[in-house]
């Protein structure tokens, strides 16, 4: 028998059902069930106003019924058929539904109030059902027009992520309120794996003493910003943080699956460099041989073998980077989740967040409010992948005019939504970067007894800084600010701890 082909020129075959005339999914005797529940026992509102709307519904007028209950039992009153009968006169939908006479039906087609939640989640299911119809119809119409040129496939893709992703959020109906002796016992449970942990922390070990002693490692869920003027060092000290995570992962199997108990699975979102720039750098580091070096090929014997061998023992890390540029933040949510599906994830790294894009056609004219969309995305990916999300950031020139430039919240490049979102900020900065850019100049009037006073204060001031760097904790929600001292050797991008400074961080009033 030879297949069949509709007006649409559509090959289907024998028997097969045209999906053009498939309903929609609904349960209108489950909607009238859980209404007539409501009206006589208003209780059962209560097990279902958690997660149901008047949307959810598939019949309108239920909706809106739904709608007029939840309004009228949230301000105290007591609905019944009785009560209602006023309201469903003057409405010309109910009205033509049957008024009266149509709430009497829903009234004797109810279930007990135990059966209410059960009939709220299949209302609710069957509605999450429609929306993943309209979702699919929308992505096939649109992979279907070739009309708009900036509407790619990859784009289409991101956009329909975003959808299934707030689909997903938006249809979680579990959650809510936790018990406190539950809530303890995670908090118990995690105090017992930092106090087995190497170094005693709660969260992932960036391997610089001061800073971890400060902020207790990188905390699950938080999200972190590192932000700083160009050539201060971001970047490199967020990849010397990912790379002593990675360095130091270490797992057990509990339950039969693998479960970190030291260190982390890193994933680098790295938009500004390349992988393989990442990659020479974390060589450079690690081997001490300049990155420059390593670039123009202007290595001796031994230098070479030294890189050669960090190479075959840094392949064996648990560090993943992805380099793509102008990545959106739903793809880049995307791509997050599915390497913490595949390989587990324990810490998310990204360079910066400037360089992201809002999802989809979300993008904005005003810049502060695309940041504000990236930062919340940011956040809310630490929770829902229950990791640290450490994400770098610019800071605005504001800083290069003051005398000290020391940065401060309020130079956050579109501050507002940064400080707001964020659970730590901290600013790595150099006064050695400064001190070698501002050699004083020989004055017309001046002597030179006192320009060589001026020179040598430069000169010790220079030797003073020279090789040092510090991190300043600005905002920590969960803790104490201050300032961390660290080394730093700018032709190994590395930094370190400073053996000397053993006080411990400087503490900041605020």
């Amino acid at each position: 028998m030879e297949p069949l082909k509709d007006s649409s020129n559509v090959t289907r075959l024998p028997g097969a059902e045209d999906i053009r005339l498939r309903e929609p999914p609904h349960n209108f005797e489950a909607e009238q069930a859980l209404l007539g529940a409501i009206l006589i026992n208003n209780a059962a509102y209560q097990r279902v106003a958690e997660f149901l709307r008047p949307e959810h519904f598939a019949d309108p007028l239920h909706g809106k019924l739904y709608d007029s209950l939840s309004k009228l039992i949230e301000r105290g009153q007591v609905v019944s058929a009785v009560t209602l009968k006023t309201y469903v006169e003057q409405d010309e939908d109910m009205k033509a539904a049957g008024g009266a006479t149509y709430l009497a039906r829903l009234a004797a087609a109810s279930v007990h109030v135990i059966d209410a939640a059960g009939f709220g989640h299949a209302v609710h299911d069957l509605y999450l059902r429609r929306q993943l119809i309209d979702i699919g119809e929308t992505v096939v119409n649109g992979a279907f027009g070739t009309g708009d040129v900036e509407e790619t496939a990859l784009n289409q893709i991101e956009v329909a992520e975003k959808k299934l992703y707030d689909l997903a959020s938006t249809g979680q109906t579990e959650g809510g309120f936790k018990a406190f002796r539950v809530a303890l016992t995670e908090a118990t449970v995690a105090a017992e794996a930092a106090y087995r942990r190497v170094g005693q922390l709660t969260g992932v070990a960036s391997g610089l003493f001061q800073l971890d002693q400060l902020l207790g490692g990188l905390h699950r869920s938080d999200l972190i910003i590192l932000a700083g003027r160009p050539s201060m060092g971001k970047t490199a000290l967020a990849t010397n943080m990912a790379f002593n995570a990675a360095r130091a992962y270490r797992e057990e199997i509990v339950d039969g699956r693998p479960k970190a108990v030291d260190g982390a699975v890193v994933g680098f979102f790295s938009l500004e460099m390349s992988s393989e720039q990442l990659a020479t750098r974390m060589l450079a580091e690690q081997a001490e041989v300049p990155s420059e070096k390593i670039r123009k090929g202007e290595l001796i014997t031994s230098d070479f073998d030294r890189v050669l061998a960090v190479s075959h023992e840094l392949e064996h890390l648990n560090f993943f980077i992805d380099d793509t540029p102008a990545l959106s933040i739903a793809a880049l949510r995307t791509r997050a989740r599915r390497l913490k599906r595949t390989h587990g994830l324990g810490l998310l790294v990204v360079d910066y967040l400037q360089l992201l894009s809002p999802s989809g056609k979300n993008r904005q004219d005003n810049r502060v409010q695309e940041v504000s969309e990236i930062t919340r995305g940011l956040k809310t990916l630490a929770k829902e992948l229950d990791v640290p999300v450490l994400a770098l950031s610019q800071l605005s020139r504001a800083v290069e005019q003051r005398e000290d430039k020391r940065p401060q919240l309020a130079d956050l490049r579109e501050s507002g939504s940064i400080e707001q979102d964020a659970d730590v900020v901290m600013f790595v900065y150099r006064e050695e970067y400064y001190l070698t850019r501002a050699e004083p100049a020989r004055r017309a009037e001046e002597s030179d007894q006192k320009f060589n006073e001026r020179h040598e204060g430069w000169r010790q001031r220079c030797e003073q800084t020279y090789g040092k760097a510090e991190v300043i904790v600005a905002k920590q929600r969960h803790g104490p600010t201050g300032i961390v001292r660290l080394s730093f050797e700018g032709q190994f991008t590395k930094f370190g701890n400073l053996a000397a400074d053993a006080d411990g961080p400087i503490p900041v009033f605020e």
